[in-house]
Parts: structure tokens; C-alpha cells; sequence
């Protein structure tokens, strides 16, 4: 018998499933337990060239409808993902391992509210009109055209809905290729729009690794990539678009800072630095890995950490009570422990977990070291796991330079009752997506992304807009043309 993870096909190509078994095959592995779930292949050159021709076909026409009618789809989509709700959120736990009581929330919702909300955008997109005496100048905001997303294993359906709303709703088409390790939720976000009235080639999904990424990135008909990924990935990427000098979107990495004074709200800090730590087991590009704790709070702040980090229910995560999953794969979970080691060799100080988890699956306890310094391993490299730095500070202006020490700049977040000092903190800070008494809330209504080397452009809000259209302007002259003869 089939698992019920297993998609129909590999790739939803013009509106219907399609498959080309000559492909690589991806197992799929669930990390709760290790066991293969389903098998998708790669795509192969005959797919790629399938999937890039239809989006290309198909964009013209879709662009010509009014933006009312292509938001109305758009909506339809969001309604449709937010009664399947579960079914989408069990598949996120399969294809992620995330656990259930996250993926309820989090998920299929975040991809539904992306879709309505650039769905009510889309009938909004207008230019301007420039008065030049009696000369004008018009703007229009136009498509780019065909958009090739690339998606990280993270967030699999969100990801997939943040890169096709708001290009769909500029009158775009999109090919997206999911990441490897997680291939099967994408596929329902196309399956689902095309239910909603989508016309078939506007979204289409192909399967495959880096050498399928990079056939599409570097194909002439692609006007704009936008990637969700590591650095190094990112720059690869970058460079081959900026050849055929294509748009980009580059939504990558960081270490980012969470800055805790001794006014705050220890409880309310705690709980930022555990949503900035341990949700998605530490998943998260955002992160606030780096914890900055003022020496007057730094034993109180442990002990509450510790105390509340030990109320984590790991365990088997389509059980709603489990409040914490594996890592994505083995392979993670490995490069994550490695971490830990360099942490300990290093001295920092272990305060809570530093294992792997006594379980099947790829389970890593929830990890926190203390008296960790700026120049250690730890609180240097993004590690994408459940590992927490907490390094002690003294005043303010040495913690935002240390804080800025770095070549990322993705995400900061500051703790404090001061609210005068949090705006000046925070504004001094060179990071992207910020937070005041809060951390890693990433509602669609505001723009997300980094500066330094966390990347370019801005997904989310109105912003996204700007990256997946472009201006036309027209001067209108109303009297003569002067010419010199």
C-alpha cells in the first residue's frame, strides 16, 4: 500500500500532475522515524524545458486580466488551503517533520493568508500621472513576466505561497522548485490554485537538485529568480542570474542578535529567545542565535531558560501534545551535533541538552550554551538547529557593536522596558526584520529580508510587489516636436 504521502506525480506541469520516472529518484524520509514515506524523481531536461515553455506560454494572457479577476483567484486559493487545513498541515509534517501543533498554525494558514492578501492587492496595481505643464508622463506597473522561485526545507507551503502570491498577482507565471528534502507540499499549492481558476502554466512545480536549480536560473526566458537559501547557495545563484541580468529576490541566511537588557520582562524575554531558538527545532533563517544578556540579569535569565526549555514535549510529532520535532533529515542532525562539540571544545558553558535525543528519528534536545564569546564557532556560523548562545554584555553601545560584528545582518531583536533605548538600539542595529519585546513574528502585511550578506529585495507587503513588476513610463507631448533642423 502507498503511504499517503505520496503525490499522484513528481511535478505539476500546465495545470495537471506529470512524471518522468528517467529522472533521479528523491526518497522522501520522514524525520520523525527515519522510514521513506514516498519517491519523487528529478526533473529531467525534457520536464525543465516542458514546465519553462508552458509558464512562458501562459504568462501573456494571464497578465492581460484585469487585476480583480486574477486576485479573485488568488482568494479562492486562500479559502480552499484554509479548509484543508489539516490534510495541508499533516503533509508539512511528513514532508518536514515539524510537529503538528506548529504546522496547524503556521503553515498552510501562513501560505492562505499570503495568497489573500496579495489577492486583495492585485486590483490595486496603478501608476501615476506626472504633469509637465501640458506635456504629462504616465506610468504602468508591469509583469516582468516568467519567475523561477527556489524554495528551502523549511517552510515548504509557506515558501511556495510568499514567491507565487505576489508574482501571480502581478501577472507573472512561476516555475518553483521546492527543496529536495521536502518536495511534497509545493505540489498542493499548484494542485490548489489551479482548483481556484488558475489558468493552467501560471504555477507550475518541477522536482530536483541543484543541477535542475541552476537549468532553470540560467535559462534566457527567466526574467527573475527568487531563492530562499543558505549564503553559499545564495552567491551562486546571484552571480549566474546577474549573467542574463535577471531580477532577484535572495532571502538567505543569518546570526542574528537578540539583545536582552536587565529592565526586561524576564518571562517575556525568555519566551523570545525560545520562539528565536527551538521553534521548527531551530530551523529558522531569522533566528536570534545570539542571545545578549546583561550581566545584571544573565543566572536569573539561565535559570528561567533552563527551567522552561525542560517543559519541551519531544516526541512523535502528529501527536498535537508534542511541542517540539527533529531535524529535517540525518544528514542536518549530524552537522547540527558537530556544532554542539565545537561549543563544548571551544568552552563554552552547557547548560541544558547537548545530545541527541534517546528516540528514532533525527532528534536533537533543545541546546543552550552560556559564557559563549564572539569569537567562537558558535556565535559565528549559522548552525540551523536547536543550539542558543547566550553571551553577557555590560552596556549598551559595546553590545550594538558586537551585535553588528558580523557579515549577516537578516533579523535583531531587542528586550527592554526603555522604550526611548529600544527605537535606538533597534535603529543602530544593521539587520532587515526587527523586533521589539517580541521575536520572529512574520506576519504577510510586513516586509521580510536582510541587508549584508542575508541577501536582496523584500518578500511580504507591498514591497514584494515592487520586486515581481517593473515601471513603464510614457511622455505624452500634447503641442510640436522642436528639432535642431
Amino acid at each position: 500500500m502507498t503511504h499517503p504521502a505520496q503525490p499522484k506525480a513528481s511535478h505539476f506541469i500546465n495545470g495537471e500532475y506529470v512524471e518522468d520516472t528517467a529522472g533521479t529518484p528523491i526518497p522522501v524520509i520522514y524525520a520523525a522515524t527515519g522510514e521513506q514515506i514516498a519517491t519523487v524523481y528529478a526533473a529531467t531536461p525534457t520536464i525543465v524545458e516542458q514546465a519553462l515553455s508552458t509558464a512562458k506560454a501562459a504568462q501573456k494572457e494571464w497578465a492581460k486580466m484585469t487585476g480583480t479577476e486574477r486576485g479573485r483567484i488568488l482568494r479562492r486559493a486562500a479559502d480552499i488551503m484554509r479548509e484543508r487545513n489539516h490534510e495541508l498541515s499533516v503533509l508539512e509534517t511528513y514532508d518536514t517533520g515539524k510537529p503538528l501543533q506548529e504546522t496547524l498554525v503556521a503553515d498552510a494558514t501562513s501560505g492562505a493568508d499570503a495568497l489573500e492578501y496579495f489577492g486583495g492587492l492585485a486590483a490595486s496595481l496603478t501608476g501615476e500621472h506626472i504633469p509637465l505643464g501640458e506635456d504629462w508622463v504616465y506610468t504602468k506597473r508591469e509583469a516582468l513576466g516568467l519567475c523561477v522561485g527556489i524554495g528551502a526545507w523549511n517552510y515548504p507551503t509557506q515558501i511556495a505561497c510568499w514567491k507565487g502570491a505576489p508574482a501571480l498577482a502581478c501577472g507573472n507565471s512561476m516555475v518553483f522548485k521546492p527543496s529536495e528534502t521536502t518536495p511534497l507540499c509545493a505540489l498542493k499549492v499548484a494542485e490548489i490554485l489551479i482548483e481556484a481558476g488558475a489558468p493552467a502554466g501560471i504555477y507550475n512545480v518541477v522536482q530536483g537538485m541543484g543541477e535542475v536549480g541552476a537549468s532553470l536560473v540560467t535559462d534566457p526566458r527567466v526574467d527573475k529568480v527568487s531563492l530562499t537559501g543558505s549564503v553559499p547557495t545564495g552567491k551562486k545563484v546571484y552571480a549566474a542570474a546577474a549573467e542574463g541580468m535577471k531580477h532577484v529576490t535572495m532571502e538567505l541566511g543569518g546570526k542574528s542578535p537578540l539583545i536582552i537588557f536587565d529592565d526586561a520582562d524576564i518571562d517575556n524575554a525568555v519566551g523570545g529567545a525560545i520562539n528565536g531558538n527551538f521553534y521548527s527545532s531551530g530551523q529558522v533563517c531569522s533566528n536570534g542565535t545570539r542571545v545578549f544578556v546583561q550581566k545584571g540579569i544573565k543566572e536569573k535569565f539561565l535559570a528561567r531558560l533552563a527551567e522552561r526549555t525542560g517543559n519541551a514535549i519531544l516526541g512523535d510529532p502528529m501527536d498535537e501534545a508534542t511541542s517540539f520535532g527533529p531535524m529535517v533529515t540525518e544528514n542536518q542532525m549530524n552537522i547540527v551535533l558537530g556544532y554542539i562539540e565545537k561549543g563544548k571544545a571551544e568552552g563554552a558553558r552547557l547548560i541544558c541538552g547537548g545530545n541527541r535525543a534517546d528516540k528514532d528519528g533525527f532528534f536533537i534536545e533543545p541546546t543552550v550554551f552560556a559564557d559563549v564569546t564572539d569569537e567562537m564557532t558558535i556565535a559565528r556560523e549559522e548552525i540551523f538547529g536547536p543550539v542558543m548562545s547566550v553571551l553577557d554584555f555590560e552596556t549598551e553601545e559595546e553590545v550594538v557593536a558586537r551585535a553588528n560584528d558580523t557579515e549577516f545582518g537578516l533579523s535583531a531583536g531587542v528586550f527592554t522596558k526603555d522604550f526611548t533605548r529600544a527605537h535606538r538600539v533597534i535603529g543602530n542595529l544593521e539587520a532587515g526584520s526587527c523586533f521589539i519585546n517580541s521575536y520572529n513574528d512574520a506576519p504577510v502585511e510586513a516586509p521580510f529580508g536582510g541587508v549584508k550578506a542575508s541577501g536582496v529585495g523584500r518578500e511580504n507587503s507591498k514591497e514584494a510587489i515592487k520586486h515581481f513588476s517593473q515601471v513603464k513610463s510614457v511622455y505624452v507631448r500634447m503641442g510640436d516636436v522642436e528639432a535642431a533642423f
